[in-house]
């Protein structure tokens, strides 16, 4: 299993110092998140970092950049990183879209698909030679000229997306590299939902799962002691709380007979009661989500609860060098080239 960790909102400056520290600690890589700061930014001050740390964006949102613009800063981030980079997508949801980026809304599935396969088009122009000619519903690319064509890479960037629903499940595992799973997502939802929806889909496209790397999947709640780990604990409490207000992810409630919860958890959110929504998830619902321990405990609870099922999974940078190197010996389904 390989381990990354978040270097969102860390100031430029310390960006290089903290991902040396990282490859000494045995970290695979890093990731960024597009919430309160831009995704790829960072990304340029780590892709001159360690040779061995992958970087990735995990998720940048699609749909409020062009796929020509995401196809642009994908190819810059694998030629400075020398191959490191995986671009991870994600549809965000309605009212993000439409209220905070002004995006026209349409079902996210279809069009993610369509981004997908017009970054595959534009980079069979640039690295082929191919003719640039998508045509979709939702994006159309016809036009490159010399001017606007990069160098050619050694390999192109990985495309995953984000997927919590059946609809993006299938275009990720028909589309793309691999899936970027929600931390909104229990051991149920993963072995009865996820794993066969994406089963099928490589199926479909005639693919293994060894060549395709799921990532995520829950949250880590951890620390030195007890103390410490609680609070990481109550802050998942926070997050679940947070996240099951969204109806786009009531399914993960769903399988566990919770959409009760989740309903009141949407009308809290509608009259603003965001932090009275923490006090009605319960230490059940909030174990159902993560794994959770101290130091010492962490290793083998992270194995109990994405053991055999997910092969990336994302803790804090302030791991011990020895419990990380633990965490990789926990085996996993894919074969990274």
């Amino acid at each position: 299993m390989r381990v990354i960790t978040s270097i969102t909102g860390v100031p430029f400056g310390e960006i290089g110092a903290l991902t040396q520290s990282l490859e000494a600690a045995g970290f695979d890589g890093v990731s960024t998140q597009e919430n309160r700061h831009e995704p790829f930014l960072p990304l340029i001050v780590a892709a001159a970092g360690p040779a061995s740390l992958e970087i990735r964006t995990s998720i940048a949102i699609a749909f409020a950049r062009s796929p020509m613009a995401a196809a642009h800063a994908a190819w810059d981030l694998q030629a400075a990183s020398g191959g490191r980079f995986t671009l991870g997508l994600g549809s965000q949801v309605k009212g993000h879209n439409v209220r905070r980026f002004s995006v026209p809304w349409s079902p996210p599935a279809p069009r993610l698909r369509e981004y997908v396969q017009s970054l595959r088009a534009i980079w069979r122009c640039w690295q082929d030679g191919e003719r640039l000619d998508y045509q979709g519903e939702h994006y159309q690319f016809s036009l490159m000229t010399p001017n606007f064509t990069p160098d050619k890479l050694p390999a192109v960037p990985r495309v995953q997306i984000a997927a919590v629903g059946p609809a993006m499940m299938k275009v990720a595992a028909e589309e793309c590299d691999g899936v970027m799973l929600h931390t909104f997502c229990t051991r149920k939802y993963l072995e009865e939902q996820v794993l066969p929806r994406l089963g099928k889909g490589l199926d479909r496209v005639g693919r293994d799962r060894a060549g395709f790397e799921i990532s995520g999947g829950g949250f880590i709640a951890t620390g030195a002691t007890d103390e410490a780990v609680d609070r990481a604990f109550n802050g998942v409490r926070t997050r679940v709380g947070f996240y099951g207000s969204t109806p786009s992810y009531w399914p993960v409630f769903e399988a566990h007979g919770l959409e009760d919860l989740g309903h009141k958890l949407n009308e809290m959110s509608k009259q603003g009661k965001w932090d009275a929504m923490t006090a009605e998830v319960s230490d059940d619902v909030t174990h159902l989500f993560c794994a959770s321990g101290r130091h010492d405990e962490i290793g083998a609870k992270i194995e109990e609860r994405f053991g055999g099922l997910v092969d990336v999974v994302g803790c804090n940078a302030d791991l011990p060098a020895g419990l990380v190197d633990d965490i990789k010996r926990i085996s996993a389904p894919f074969l990274s080239s």
